[in-house]
């Protein structure tokens, strides 16, 4: 069957990977979209059962850092379009193991981008596009200027808790090993566009949430730990604020942004949409208890804090301003319907989340690719 472009999607077998391949593999028939995912502990085939027999899907199980192999397989199938998501991405595995996380994030993305490299050059760089998705950690942290803010306060022009948001001319200071290793890798997908003339395209997005996460992130931990009746573990004083952006919603900014996206930009993608934690937590408790038939506020005493994160964060915001006004994206949900439909996601998938939690497939992916 004859295609007419191939596109690699790095790391589609995770969270929101598996998003984007179900996107392109179902919008666009035309296209072969390769899902190239390494099946780390975050990498799951489960999540994309409904595409996995389409004739425009395949999947390859292979190691961005392995240079060689992702030069091959560029080459045979006539890679046009790499969006390139894989990567390690909790802070609080960064701050035990940060080699790997400098190995995979760097030296993986590195590799990529060289491979590439090898094989457009020199056809030419028409229609080819390397596109980076990173983090808006890689900023660092705004000030917690308006403690008291409403957390359902979307203004644009400022957020309940502060009058500034990241924009794409902020300044990197990253804190993390994890965002360290993501603002590295930013440079280097730059640095090919402005030494080599890559047609290269970056993204720097906020929390994202939704189904098929792996449940070491906050919302579907804390959906699985209500369910069970554990505790809910808070950093410091659950005082944090974040911005939450619904999984489909980067997916659509995604396909936008690769398609239409002006190359060599950095395009922010978030949702105006700022809550400190612990009152995003007990928005999941309301909703959740909601959802498993129990007294509002029932589960309330489930929730423990615990010592802060080192070099934990105050406050993330991502102005979308760019990507609104030249793409014409925006988010579609309002957070409180997201959450209603990932809290009811989780509920009603849990052999899913059973069985990612109990790391049984896992086995089943080594014994099938060992």
């Amino acid at each position: 069957m004859e295609f007419d472009r191939t596109i690699i999607i790095t790391g589609g077998a995770g969270f929101i990977g598996s998003h984007v391949v179900r996107l392109f593999v179902n919008k666009y028939p035309e296209y072969k979209i390769i899902n190239l995912d390494k099946l780390t502990y975050a990498g799951n085939l489960a999540n994309l059962k409904d595409v996995e027999d389409k004739p425009n899907y395949q999947f390859i199980k292979a190691d961005i850092c392995d240079y060689e192999t992702i030069k091959e397989i560029i080459s045979t199938n006539n890679v046009t379009g790499i969006i390139h998501l894989a990567a390690e991405s909790h802070v609080d595995r960064s701050i035990v193991d940060p080699f790997t996380f400098a190995r995979t994030n760097v030296m993986g993305t590195l590799s990529l981008l060289q491979a590439a490299r090898v094989f457009w050059e020199p056809q030419g760089w028409a229609g080819r596009r390397f596109y980076h998705i990173s983090t808006d950690e890689v900023y660092g942290a705004l000030e917690l200027t308006k403690p008291e803010g409403d957390p359902s306060a979307k203004e644009c022009g400022g957020g309940p808790f502060g009058d500034d948001f990241f924009t794409e001319s902020t300044k990197y200071q990253p804190h993390s090993p994890y965002s360290a290793a993501k603002a590295s890798s930013d440079h280097f997908v730059r640095a090919y566009h402005d030494t080599y003339g890559m047609p290269t395209l970056v993204t720097n997005c906020s929390n994202n949430y939704g189904p098929f996460q792996f449940p070491e992130k906050l919302i579907p931990l804390f959906i699985n730990n209500i369910r069970h009746r554990r505790p809910l573990p808070v950093y410091g004083k659950g005082e944090n604020v974040r911005d939450w952006l619904y999984v489909e919603d980067h997916a659509r900014a995604i396909d936008i942004i690769f398609h239409e996206g002006k190359i060599g930009e950095t395009y922010n993608i978030g949702g105006f949409n700022e809550w400190k934690n612990i009152d995003l937590i007990k928005v999941l408790i309301k909703t959740t208890d909601r959802l498993l038939g129990r007294p509002e506020g029932s589960d309330d005493d489930l929730i423990t804090f615990v010592t802060d994160r080192k070099g934990h964060d105050m406050r993330y915001a991502i102005d979308s301003t760019k990507l609104k006004e030249e793409l014409g994206w925006e988010p579609s949900l309002q957070f409180e319907e997201g959450i209603e439909k990932t809290v009811k996601w989780y509920l009603e998938h849990q052999d899913w989340l059973d069985n990612v939690t109990s790391g049984d497939y896992m086995k089943y992916y080594e014994e099938m690719y060992k």
